[in-house]
């Protein structure tokens, strides 16, 4: 097996009981007990891949792709999914959360169990699937798209799983929210059926149409059976409108539904119109916000719901639960990509776009207070201090839980087969990075590994033979996708150079170049805007100070050598034994 194949597969997430599980089905480990999760879902978790095109085609057509943003280039690779989509969003305002179902030790997991952990999403998987769920999105110049999906794990959970599996799972939740979109119908409404039985209230997406869904998913018998155990039903415009084709007043459409299978409660997603609510009270549409632009409809939906459950949850009235709902849409649509990545920036969004009352859980006041933190108050700027300490310990934390030191040894092993090889270790980044590159070569060549820094932008010039075939080039980018050093990376590795990655994107182009990718992915950065690299800065540096403590150790640098390379300074005497 390849080092690049070997390395990727070792960075997963090891189980909460802090191994691998070496048994024939390895399921994350879960405690059964209270209901200590408010939202558990059951559903599709993908791994979006984004194209922009300029119009979406039709069957026989060609067209060209554009670039998605100014450092991607055609396309971008996204944490996504009906159901993850739908509980990142929830989990914005602090819901507990948690989902369960299939995913392979894949890539393509990895990377989504990755971006789970860091937004706090509780996790109970079988990792024996085929593959795991990924997704072909083309969005055009509009922002709205096309969806091709490959459902993978999610398609291949059956109702046995369900309780063979997670019923311990499922009864510490309060709420279970699951789909209609990749799993079978069936399955579906095992996890309706369990969850009604232990008293827990339940949710259906229906994402897709029902004649997509019957004969691709299962019967039209089993269609309705899912739909007749929701609490809550939210449909589409286009879903609802085929299942009575006959009624043109949405109004008489949403009623129909609920009175038809027995919800008590109807939400109908109308795209930039806003949202029509149906229960006992009546019909009421509920308009939309206005974004600032659609760049990407995606998940639109999904960003919804989570916003809708996340109001109900924290006690507001249902017409309000809407109006946050809405408020998380429009800002779900005014970038790419789906799952809120940017929780602080997000939130703060749809907080400003929210016309409603505030409801009396404490988390909202907490969200209110990160938004407004030095707005007024002369404790302000201390309190944003404050904040970037707690965010980067609680990020921190969550990287150290993430990793199970396999991928910082591969990267280990790599860099001293170059060196076996007479090959030697450069460190590169452009901006923030930069300047963790300076600090990472210095303390590598400080504790017994050689390593000079590379000038990203220099290699494109003419500094790239400062390298020579074998050696290893380690590039930092937070991203992922900074346009300079992806250059780079691509002229170290047709140079013939190796590549060891250092990035929270674990599905980005630079991660596709490297050899060997280490994790070093923050959910928040902290400041009052949650744009300036803070915490991502400290978790590049720490990763990489974890990798040359594991260089150090195996080379077995002792005091003495490491006094011979500090002749001077505190460390120097400390090291010498010396007062």
């Amino acid at each position: 097996m390849s080092a690049r194949k070997t390395s990727k597969r070792s960075a997963a997430p090891r189980s909460a009981a802090g191994a691998p599980s070496a048994t024939a089905r390895p399921v994350d480990a879960a405690q059964d007990g209270s209901r200590d999760l408010e939202l558990v879902g059951f559903g599709s978790m993908v791994l979006d891949r984004i194209h922009r095109t300029r119009r979406v085609i039709g069957a026989n057509e060609k067209a060209l792709l554009d670039a998605v943003d100014a450092q991607t280039g055609p396309v971008r690779t996204c944490v996504g999914g009906l159901m993850l989509n739908q509980l990142g969003w929830a989990a914005l305002f602090g819901l507990r959360v948690g989902i369960f179902g299939r995913q392979a030790e894949d890539e393509a997991g990895r990377v989504l169990r990755a971006a789970m952990a860091r937004h706090g999403i509780e996790t109970h998987l079988d990792r024996t699937a085929s593959g795991s769920s990924i997704a072909e999105i083309f969005v055009d110049a509009a922002g709205e798209r096309a969806i091709y999906m490959a459902a993978a794990g999610t398609a291949e959970t059956r109702p046995r799983h369900v309780h063979e599996d997670h019923s311990g799972f499922v009864a510490r939740a309060a709420r279970l929210t699951t789909e209609i979109s990749q799993l079978p119908l069936d399955t579906a409404l095992a996890a309706l059926e369990l969850a009604r039985a232990m008293g827990i209230g339940t949710v259906v997406d229906l994402d897709v149409r029902p004649s997509d869904a019957v004969g691709v998913l299962g019967d039209r018998e089993t269609f309705d059976r899912v739909l007749r155990a929701a609490d809550l039903l939210k449909p589409t415009e286009i879903a609802a409108r085929e299942l009575f084709p006959e009624l043109d007043s949405l109004e008489a459409l949403a009623r129909r539904i609920r009175e038809a299978y027995g919800v008590p409660r109807v939400v109908m997603t109308l795209g930039e119109a806003g949202a029509l609510l149906s229960d006992a009270e009546g019909e009421r549409l509920v308009p939309a916000y206005g974004a600032r632009a659609v760049v990407d409809s995606t998940g639109a939906g999904d960003a919804f719901l989570g916003g809708y459950l996340a109001g109900e949850t924290l006690g507001l009235a249902p017409i309000d639960a809407v109006r946050l709902g809405n408020a998380c849409g429009a800002a779900c649509v005014e970038r790419v990509g789906a799952f809120p990545d940017e929780p602080e920036v997000l939130r703060a969004r749809v907080l400003e776009l929210y016309a409603g009352p505030e409801p009396a859980d404490a988390r909202w006041g907490e969200a209110v207070a990160a938004k407004t933190q030095g707005a007024s108050s002369g404790r302000g700027p201390a309190q944003a201090g404050l904040r970037v300490l707690e965010v980067a310990a609680r990020e921190i934390a969550a990287l150290a839980g993430r990793h199970d030191g396999a991928s910082i040894l591969a990267a280990a092993e790599l860099i001293e087969r170059a060196e076996a090889g007479g090959g030697r270790v450069h460190v590169t980044g452009v901006g923030k990075p930069e300047h963790v590159a300076h600090y990472a070569a210095s303390l590598l060549a400080s504790t017994g590994t050689p390593a000079t820094f590379l000038h990203a932008t220099e290699s494109l010039h003419g500094s790239l033979g400062q390298i020579v075939p074998g050696d290893v080039v380690i590039a930092i980018s937070n991203s992922g996708t900074t346009g300079e050093c992806l250059l780079a990376a691509r002229a170290v590795r047709d140079y013939g150079g190796r590549l060891i990655a250092v990035t929270g994107g674990l599905g980005s182009a630079l991660a596709e170049l490297a050899d060997v990718t280490l994790d070093a992915g923050v959910s928040e950065e902290g400041g009052p805007l949650g744009l300036a690299p803070r915490a991502s800065v400290a978790a590049e540096i720490l990763v990489l100070a974890a990798l040359g403590a594991v260089l150090q150790e195996r080379r077995g640098l002792d005091r003495k050598a490491y006094a011979s390379r500090h002749p001077a300074g505190a460390l120097g005497k400390q090291a010498r034994g010396e007062s």
